[in-house]
């Protein structure tokens, strides 16, 4: 009997040979690696089962086999999206596998935008000795937009700090570290009381532009946004003018429309809006960390039970 054909288009595949062999399931596929910036070879594209990589590259309507894909990041609006994306192929992400990462670096984020160590380092270089102030994260509110995964991470750190965190969450439920969960209609009453509101919701026509000029008018003058989640959910051009008339405080973004972002964009120059390079979600093991989700939802594929990491493509995610 043939084995399921299983395509790893991805350049570390041998992070996900070892999960699979790890959890017994090595000799349960035919495998075939594929770096990244590589095409798979012609004869293999209309064998391919399964699908573990970073991009479809226009094959998905050639792979008249394909049942089952795995994506390597949380968000899949790439994929859903995709041409050729029959409605029998079951959709996986790759929720949680930075869960920790990008919890500590919007706490990083935090720290940057209420300790003076940026200032004390450019002190330095000046051989200035200044004396600066602190300002307290506890007893602060912290909103949290989307609390899966990373929220709920995002959440019990907070707290632990001493934050008042407060967010939202499709199906509203008790969850800890959060002392008070909304459901997404009632996001403006979230606005409305943080003093720092972290995106992190994916990309759906429900979320797209859900940070306008309305909903920026709704926080306090005081309040910094920060975006973690996806470049869509902001309305670019109602964010900067709510940073350069001071209805926000500023703003802290790691994700943008179109990235790398380009030199001419605006963002770069408003005063107020700290840029990163879409280094939330990165760490060294996360290759590892996903390869250990991917090898998870191949049991439970060969085992005919729901992914863990399963995608709602209606919602979305």
């Amino acid at each position: 009997m043939s084995k399921p054909v299983c395509l790893l288009w991805l350049d570390d595949f041998d992070a996900y040979v070892k999960a699979l062999n790890n959890a017994g399931l090595g000799d349960r596929f035919e495998v075939h690696g594929v770096k990244r910036d590589e095409k798979p070879p012609e004869d293999l594209i209309p064998r391919v089962e399964v699908l573990a990589g970073w991009k479809h590259g226009g094959y998905l309507g050639r792979m008249l086999r394909l049942r089952w894909i795995q994506a390597m990041t949380a968000g899949v609006e790439a994929w859903i999206d995709a041409p050729g994306l029959r409605d029998e192929v079951m959709l996986c992400c790759a929720r949680g596998s930075h869960r920790h990462s990008m919890s500590e670096n919007i706490l990083g984020a935090l720290f940057h935008l209420t300790k003076p160590y940026m200032a004390a380092a450019l002190d330095q270089k000046q051989g200035q000795w200044n004396r600066r102030m602190s300002k307290l994260l506890a007893g602060q509110t912290l909103g949290i937009l989307g609390l899966g995964a990373i929220g709920q991470e995002l959440a019990l750190k907070a707290h632990a700090l001493g934050m008042r965190v407060i967010g939202t969450k499709r199906e509203p439920e008790p969850l800890e570290g959060v002392d008070e969960v909304y459901s997404g209609d009632e996001m403006d009453d979230v606005l409305r009381q943080s003093d720092f509101v972290v995106l992190l919701l994916p990309v759906t026509p429900e979320t797209e532009n859900v940070i306008n000029a309305k909903r920026l008018g709704v926080m306090k003058p005081t309040a910094w946004l920060l975006n973690f989640g996806r470049g869509p959910l902001i309305v670019d051009a109602d964010l900067i003018a709510a940073v350069k008339n001071k209805t926000i405080a500023g703003a802290v973004l790691d994700v943008f429309r179109e990235e790398p972002l380009p030199a001419s964009d605006p963002f770069w120059k408003t005063e107020g809006i700290l840029v990163l390079p879409h280094i939330g979600g990165g760490h060294a093991n996360r290759s590892a960390v996903v390869a250990e989700i991917f090898a998870e939802n191949a049991r439970l594929y060969f085992a005919g039970e729901p992914f863990a990491t399963g995608v709602d493509r209606a919602r979305g995610y």
